[in-house]
């Protein structure tokens, strides 16, 4: 905790000096103090409210040691694959994809509530409203808007059914199931039926066809293999 707080505190003089640098050049940017605080603060306060790993134990906490913690474990390393593939903040996205589903085991028998638990259990961090959306979005609670939103739709139902390819194939092995043998399962509506296939045909939302996607959720997933037991 200490070398957090060691962290925000360097980059915070970092701001300082950079927005010294801007005067000093006098770069005319409309409220550029604010703007370029907020663009150095925001990433480290998000790290510091709540990390990776404390948001980890959460989960082991709640969901406990089984295959939704595998199916979590999933998300998150799809969510991490994507933002990767579109340069957008990993870490983010990771936690994203992490919390997402933490209060399934409290909300089960009370869909209209899932989601929102969670953010109750977690107002403390005061977690960014960008990442809230996307999670209340994915049980379909709230419109999808943004990239996030949609890659968290569709990654959602994407690694059940990868991992349903995986137990399929005939070495039951993740490493082996390539593109075209899930789209072949994809079309069959008895295979895998609890993974919405619209969902995951959502990928189109983020510029994505539904082969490259579901490879790019494959390959973040084959990152934790061990993990998945895949």
């Amino acid at each position: 905790m200490k070398s957090n707080y060691l962290r925000v505190i360097v980059t915070f003089l970092a701001g300082l000096w950079f927005l010294a640098k801007l005067r000093s050049y006098k770069v005319a940017v409309e409220g550029s103090l604010d703007l370029c605080l907020l663009t150095f603060l925001i990433p480290v306060v998000m790290e510091l409210t709540l990390t990776r790993q404390d948001a980890y134990d959460m989960v082991v906490e709640r969901i406990g040691v089984n295959n939704l913690l595998k199916h979590i474990l999933a998300v998150e390393a799809g969510m991490r694959r994507l933002a990767e593939h579109f340069g957008e903040d990993v870490e983010y996205w990771g936690l994203t994809g992490l919390i997402h589903d933490l209060d399934y085991n409290e909300t089960k028998d009370d869909e209209p509530r899932h989601t929102y638990v969670t953010r109750d259990w977690l107002k403390e961090y005061e977690l960014p409203e960008e990442m809230w959306r996307a999670i209340h979005a994915h049980p379909g609670h709230t419109p999808c808007e943004t990239r996030m939103d949609w890659a968290l739709y569709a990654v959602d139902p994407a690694t059940g059914f990868i991992v349903a390819c995986a137990l399929m194939h005939p070495d039951k092995k993740l490493a082996s199931v390539d593109e075209e043998f899930m789209l072949r399962r994809f079309g069959e509506k008895r295979f895998a039926a609890g993974a919405s296939r619209e969902n995951m045909a959502a990928c189109s939302q983020i510029g994505l066809e539904l082969g490259p996607f579901l490879m790019l959720v494959r390959e973040g997933m084959l990152r934790i293999n061990d993990e998945l037991g895949l």
